[in-house]
């Protein structure tokens, strides 16, 4: 359904910080600025792109917008937090656990980026 997910930043250097430890956490390659200045992750599939916004305001976390991304453990999403939250990004809501929801048992944990936006980690228990 999707080909990327592009959130902008105010520091890409401190981005890059967060963002490879973060996502190194699920086998991601540290990404470089490209040309334009931007990061790339690809993994399984999928792209995420960090970039200043192209109309020169300041970045902004999306109100009420969340990025998902998929892990494969409890163990993992729980390194991923403690990767985030020794790399500038800020621990939001419950702790990391168990949730139960309309979509089953999860195994989640919440971080903000570096510049506002809102990250999870998920793991479909059984």
């Amino acid at each position: 359904m999707f080909s990327h997910i592009m959130l902008g930043s105010n520091d890409i250097a401190r981005s890059k910080a967060f963002y490879d430890a973060t996502l190194g956490v699920i086998g991601c390659t540290p990404a470089e600025p490209d040309a334009k200045g931007r990061l790339v992750y690809a993994h399984s599939g999928g792209r995420l792109i960090i970039t200043k916004p192209l109309n020169g305001e300041p970045a902004t976390g999306a109100n009420g917008g969340t990025v998902g991304f998929a892990m494969s453990s409890p163990e993992q999403v729980d390194a991923w937090h403690k990767a985030g939250v020794e790399n500038g990004g800020k621990a939001i809501e419950n702790p990391p656990g168990i949730r139960h929801t309309g979509m089953g048992v999860l195994y989640l944990a919440y971080l903000r980026d570096p510049d506002g936006n809102k990250l999870c980690a998920v793991h479909r228990v059984g």
